[in-house]
């Protein structure tokens, strides 16, 4: 059974990006090494805070689309109440990685 991933990552002043994947661990990892063009590179979008795990793709794209639908406030609740700190949940997960 295949497994996917909505995640949350936010830079240092927690502009946030959601999205869906079938690999966190090497979709976490392109984010911080600024692997995927565009908007997450552009404005340094790399610690991962919030993530939820699927079964089904077509119930992992309808939560992100859900996600996608809030307003700020919401999504900061959201992640909030798994992680209160803001941690970069990838901490550790690739040995020494340099921000």
């Amino acid at each position: 059974m295949k497994t996917y991933y909505v995640y949350i990552m936010a830079n240092k002043s927690c502009t946030l990006y959601a999205g869906v994947t079938n690999n966190l661990e090497r979709r976490a990892l392109q984010h911080r090494r600024k692997l995927v063009p565009g908007f997450t590179s552009r404005y340094q979008i790399n610690r991962l805070v919030y993530y939820e795990t699927f079964g089904d793709v077509r119930a992992a794209i309808n939560r992100e689309t859900e996600i996608k639908g809030w307003l700020r406030a919401r999504k900061v609740a959201l992640i909030e109440s798994a992680n209160r700190d803001w941690k970069d949940l990838s901490d550790g997960w690739y040995g020494k990685v340099t921000r």
